[in-house]
């Protein structure tokens, strides 16, 4: 087992819980064919977001364009795989194809439409999903506002939760949400708690901490879940700066846990590698003061610094 940085034990203990399930999952069939060593509900991973922290892995090198873009795409509500494919973030494709979607039955969908999957859930929860192209202005609950008001007016509710699973839509949907629903709790100094019952803070100079726990129900470990790491703790730096606080942790609890068997000899070679330090993302210096609301962020918002990542590793994604 390989020794990490104290600097990096988040991944560390990433490399460490895909040794496990190499060792001791139990092989599981799966949908996509293929075969998986899996264990149930592992210990959470923890990555501190602390002064900028960005946790994208340093063992392979991670796709960060493609985590960004998605991102946007998931914010903005929408379904549409090929809006991200003209960018070229072609993680969608497979389950957009017109060969998967007639496997479902979606015959009447055209290419690309995955139906109302994360963005639709976000922005539109409720709304009646006819297909990508349809404008859903007004329609449905906005959970992501809604997460944002309640930071800004109510930062100790126990309630500030996103949920993208609708068991509803599920048959209207290309795949059903792998990532389930995340919480927000805001972490204050104890110099600086607000008084009870109200969200007003003393001056000083630590700002209010902003942390994320994700559930997800389903976690390949090899492709997905560097991906969703990144994500989410890319979401959690958006949602900070709009409501004006730091980062502090992003906590992923896993439920199915899972090695696809073709990607055993790839995760093998990763975990021999020595993590190195996390790399920063920055909002740029330009932009922070024009950014007022969630959907203000665009790509060319973020700098990546410092990322130094080893080699790339090649795993074939299933669908």
């Amino acid at each position: 087992m390989t020794v990490a940085s104290p600097k990096n034990t988040g991944e560390q203990a990433y490399l460490d819980l895909c040794e496990r399930i190499i060792n001791e999952g139990e092989f599981r069939p799966d949908r996509t064919g293929t075969g998986t060593k899996s264990l149930f509900a592992p210990p959470q991973l923890r990555f501190d977001l602390s002064n900028d922290t960005f946790p994208l892995l340093t063992t392979k090198k991670v796709f960060s364009k493609g985590i960004i873009h998605e991102l946007l795409w998931f914010v903005a509500g929408s379904t549409d795989a090929k809006v991200l494919s003209d960018k070229g973030v072609k993680i969608w494709e497979g389950n957009g194809s017109r060969e998967f979607l007639d496997k479902l039955g979606l015959t009447h969908r055209r290419e690309g439409d995955l139906g109302p999957v994360y963005g639709f859930q976000w922005r539109h929860f409720g709304a009646e999903y006819i297909d990508c192209d349809t404008d859903y202005t007004g329609q449905g609950f906005d959970q992501l506002q809604d997460v944002i008001k309640k930071l800004k007016t109510n930062p100790y509710d126990r309630r500030i939760i996103m949920s993208a699973w609708n068991p509803p839509d599920f048959a209207k949907m290309a795949l059903p949400p792998c990532h389930v629903f995340c919480q927000f709790y805001v972490s204050f100094p104890s110099e600086q708690s607000p008084e009870p019952n109200t969200s007003k803070q003393s001056k000083s100079s630590s700002r209010p901490k902003l942390s994320c726990l994700l559930y997800q129900r389903s976690c390949d470990m090899g492709l997905g879940v560097p991906f969703n790491i990144a994500s989410y703790a890319l979401l959690t730096k958006m949602i900070a700066h709009i409501v004006d606080m730091d980062c502090g942790e992003f906590i992923h609890t896993l439920g199915d846990a899972h090695v696809y068997l073709d990607h055993v000899e790839p995760l093998k070679e990763q975990i021999t590698r020595i993590p190195g330090t996390f790399p920063k993302l920055i909002i740029k210096e330009e932009r922070r003061d024009e950014i007022k609301s969630i959907d203000d962020f665009k790509f060319e918002d973020f700098e990546i610094v410092d990322y130094n990542p080893q080699s790339v590793i090649k795993m074939k994604m299933s669908v």
